[in-house]
């Protein structure tokens, strides 16, 4: 057995995989009425907590982003090791794969067929109220708690010494206590069990999500067989890259992955209502804008709020304490500003121009033959967004089958990154070894094609049972929004950026260099 391999956590992070999906198997309807149960309790005693959690985190980190203090540097190295399109794509691929395309097409057209309780007598144009909404669920607030503070808190801890771990988001309160203390074990197997159940729930879905596509494409059965073997694809692609690791394989699928969605979004574009696009994301944003505070912290509906804000709120604060680690781990070298922006702001931007695209293209063809869209939708779920735009749009064929591929190597890397973040917090050391990369990827690949033997159920249990972690994660998080100020502002007097008293800006110029360290990652070969 490898040295710095944690048993403990490894074993029983595992085991509780093995053990959901044992029961899954056996009592699927009894597991899936628990933690539908649970999440919903989860979601009404601390729903309000996780809302200004995320919006206190976005506030604090675009805030630390225009401070001077935010030229430090993290991670102890002067140059970053991978260039800018390098790390932002591995930074929106990770993500972005939990619901990329099939959640970027339905959801805008869900509330654009049922407004949303908020904008419900507002006189807010429907399509606007549509993306806006969208926009609450996967824009500022959930990028920023995924991977601005935590990330800076990690960065500042393992300089320090500390394992890139999720118990080290703790380290703020415990201090080196953490190491060996109990609570740092508890911890990094409350956050493993999250993410994986996170990462299981889109392997499993897009099975069931492309083996529909297929049918209605190609007239493939739409089979256990087909969907297994959609499953087994995807494991092969993300074992692949996390076994080739961040350097090769990860970063170079997360490259063609922004490649081919940068692709399909132009030929929309071109087939599509290039104007209506525009206007729409713009009036989207105008909407997210004005409304902000209001639709991230909306305590109406109650049985709406937990089917969706809080679902996603807890989902992707679940992701969190994971994604710190693996957006730490990329960023060793990379300033406070460059982490905290790319994050905070560029990413979420990114994010709503690609919901504008699928869904405002969704919403343009429901308007011109209603019906075309909302009809499929509610009928068939999620994956039948994406097939009847595709239909309803010039080169079909071509348009579905491109979102296939593009959907399907999202969830490849997102994967490999939670593998290989998953194996990190099971290694004590800096660098987790190929083969337990390799045995979380098939863990949860195997535990995909398991669960999906038992219809969606099981699959959607799992991934809701992400928002029961949740609420531990959620205080794991917390030590991040205090500390992360007073972290960021010891590196930039350690490094010089701020005069030993505080009171202002050391006598330098970091840009020129900024921009050569740049270049030289950008060029540097990788090993």
């Amino acid at each position: 057995m490898h040295p710095s391999r944690d048993r403990v956590v490894t074993g029983v992070s595992a085991g509780s995989l093995a053990l959901f999906v044992a029961l899954a198997l056996l009592v699927p309807s009894t597991v899936s009425e628990w933690v539908a149960s649970g999440a919903a309790f989860s979601g009404r005693w601390f729903g309000l907590f996780w809302q200004v959690l995320l919006l206190v985190t976005f506030v604090v980190a675009v805030l630390l982003a225009a401070t001077p203090w935010a030229k430090a540097r993290l991670g102890g190295l002067a140059t970053p090791e991978y260039g800018r399109f390098k790390w932002v794509a591995m930074i929106m691929c990770t993500l972005l794969a939990g619901g990329g395309v099939f959640w970027a097409a339905a959801e805008p057209m869900y509330h654009y067929t049922s407004t949303p309780p908020y904008f419900d007598g507002s006189g807010t144009d429907r399509a606007a109220a549509a993306l806006g909404q969208s926009f609450v669920h996967w824009g500022f607030l959930v990028w920023a708690i995924l991977g601005s503070l935590g990330a800076l808190v990690m960065l500042y801890g393992a300089e320090r010494g500390m394992p890139l771990r999720p118990r080290t988001l703790l380290y703020p309160v415990m201090g080196e206590r953490l190491r060996t203390s109990w609570i740092g074990t508890v911890v990094d197997i409350v956050c493993i069990i999250s993410v994986v159940a996170g990462t299981v729930g889109p392997i499993g879905f897009l099975g069931l999500q492309v083996a529909y596509g297929l049918h209605g494409l190609f007239d493939v059965p739409n089979s256990y067989g087909v969907q297994l073997a959609v499953i087994l694809a995807l494991s092969g692609i993300a074992l692949l890259s996390v076994l080739s690791g961040i350097d090769k394989g990860i970063q170079l699928l997360s490259r063609f992955n922004v490649w081919l969605a940068v692709a399909l979004m132009g030929l929309l574009l071109v087939v599509g209502s290039a104007l209506f696009v525009l206007k729409s994301w713009l009036a989207g944003l105008g909407t997210y804008a004005t409304d902000f505070v209001g639709t991230s912290l909306y305590q109406g509906d109650q049985a709406w709020l937990d089917s969706w804000t809080l679902f996603f709120f807890g989902w992707f604060l679940g992701y969190a304490p994971l994604m710190s680690i693996f957006i730490a781990r990329i960023s060793r070298g990379r300033t406070a500003r460059d982490l905290l922006v790319a994050t905070s702001i560029i990413a979420p931007i990114a994010t709503t121009v690609w919901f504008s695209v699928l869904g405002g293209t969704a919403i343009w063809i429901e308007q011109d033959r209603p019906g075309a869209i909302s009809e499929p939708l509610a009928s068939d779920g999620l994956p039948a967004a994406v097939m009847a735009i595709s239909d309803n749009l010039p080169l079909a064929v071509l348009i579905a089958v491109g979102f296939f591929v593009l959907t399907i190597t999202f969830v490849a890397t997102t994967t490999d990154s939670m593998s290989y973040a998953v194996a990190q917090a099971c290694t004590a050391h800096d660098s987790p070894s190929r083969w337990l990369r390799g045995l979380w990827t098939l863990l949860m690949g195997g535990a995909a094609a398991t669960l999906v033997s038992v219809g969606n159920g099981g699959i959607s249990a799992l991934q809701s049972f992400i928002v029961i972690t949740a609420v531990p994660v959620g205080f794991v998080m917390l030590p991040s929004v205090v500390a992360a100020p007073i972290y960021l502002r010891r590196l930039a007097i350690e490094q010089g950026v701020l005069r030993e008293g505080g009171d202002g800006q050391a006598p330098q110029d970091t840009t020129r260099e900024d921009a050569r360290s740049e270049r030289r990652a950008e060029s540097a070969p990788r090993r």
